[in-house]
């Protein structure tokens, strides 16, 4: 029994118990939960999102995104959207994209000074940050991209409005070897050391600050070594200091479950389940994916993204694609989740001396909002760049002496 005069430690003060680890990853998941789901496989809730939209009407898109953070929250972790992206010219044309920034980028330097993530650098093709290469390399297929409506959805359902998208791309050669098994971002990249300063409350928010997930550029069969999930791993409260533990390993070797994927499919997981991209045991097959690390308005993300070159260089596809398929100026699904993916949505930190809170609300004007206004008052290039350096400037922090 607690002593009710005893004060809690703050911090994780004794060995992470593999016997408790080892009850919460016995569970299995119960169909009748999600009961939007196409299918259970290996523990993971699998979802058909081929056509062209999610749900048209908002109560079963709603559902859906109950069922999803469920499954993060409290769940197997994971979940795939079969088809999310159903148009394999679009993937291909995004693909061709990568392999010339992958192509550039090793004329560039010797790829083997590239460090990898959980993996030897060299192992992979690797881009970092081809969210805003991808904008550079193909406007058109970029805009296309991150205007899938079951991106939005997915990324509102875990992280809320004004979250920030970030990817990179990996692509596994013939050969390479599985990851370590392990978390992600944030404080699953602190060393040991690190983590255990942080206490328990800080253990817990970091991985609703995160949303790990994948699209598939290439079909992905078991031989190609898709990632390894470890369900239900996500809610070991101190597994951020257990994922490296030998114990910790050996029991993900033997327990964890992998799906095959296909050209187009999506996956999604909670940043703290236990996982690991597998090997690729093919004599000349290349398992690519576009990894999506999609961040919290109240976080940090992983790579910086600098929004105003990527809206300078789609802004004329993007008004094009509202003028299209607006009704009664209001923006289409695919145009707000374009907005979102590339605009932050969040105003802060800003300088309130410069930009002070709109006077009906609470706070000043975001990127996302600046979009919306220039798409709706049909600006040019020149003008959205203009008010989008303008609102960077003014939110630089000036501290005025005295005169």
């Amino acid at each position: 029994m607690t002593n009710p005069n005893v004060t809690p430690s703050r911090l994780f003060n004794s060995p992470p118990s593999l016997s408790d680890f080892t009850t919460l990853c016995s569970r299995t998941t119960d169909p009748a939960t999600y009961p939007l789901a196409s299918s259970i496989q290996n523990n993971i809730p699998v979802y058909d999102a081929s056509g062209p939209a999610p749900p048209p009407d908002s109560t079963t898109a709603s559902k859906l995104q109950d069922e999803w953070h469920h499954i993060l929250a409290s769940g197997p972790g994971a979940f795939v959207l079969k088809g999310m992206y159903d148009e394999p010219a679009l993937v291909d044309a995004a693909t061709a994209a990568f392999d010339r920034i992958i192509a550039r980028e090793k004329e560039q330097q010797n790829s083997t000074e590239k460090g990898d993530h959980f993996a030897a650098g060299g192992t992979n093709d690797r881009i970092w940050n081809s969210f805003s290469k991808h904008a550079l390399e193909d406007p058109v297929s970029f805009v296309d991209y991150y205007s899938n409506p079951w991106l939005s959805l997915v990324s509102a359902a875990w992280l809320g409005p004004g979250y920030r998208v970030t990817a990179q791309v990996n692509v596994v050669r013939p050969g390479g070897v599985a990851q370590r098994p392990h978390r992600d971002y944030h404080l699953g990249f602190q060393e040991d050391e690190t983590s255990a300063l942080f206490p328990r409350t800080a253990h817990l928010a970091s991985q609703f600050l995160t949303l790990q997930g994948a699209v598939a550029h290439s079909d992905m069969p078991l031989a190609s070594g898709p990632t390894r999930l470890l369900p239900f791993s996500q809610l070991f409260e101190p597994g951020f200091l257990a994922y490296r533990r030998e114990e910790f390993q050996g029991f993900f070797q033997r327990n964890y479950v992998v799906l095959p994927l296909e050209k187009g499919d999506g996956i999604f997981f909670n940043p703290a389940l236990f996982h690991a991209a597998g090997t690729n045991e093919t004599a000349d097959f290349r398992r690519s994916a576009n990894l999506l690390q999609i961040s919290s308005a109240f976080g940090k993300t992983m790579e910086s993204i600098d929004t105003v070159p990527l809206v300078e260089r789609c802004w004329d596809l993007l008004r094009k694609k509202y003028l299209e398929e607006e009704e009664g100026g209001l923006l289409s699904v695919g145009v707000v989740s374009f907005v979102r993916a590339v605009a932050d949505g969040y105003p802060f930190p800003t300088n309130l001396d410069k930009r002070p809170p709109a006077p009906s609300g609470m706070a000043p004007e975001s990127e996302q909002e600046i979009l919306v206004r220039g798409l709706k008052e049909g600006w040019g290039t020149e003008r959205v760049v203009e008010e989008l350096r303008r609102m960077r400037m003014d939110s630089a922090a000036r501290v005025l002496g005295r005169s």
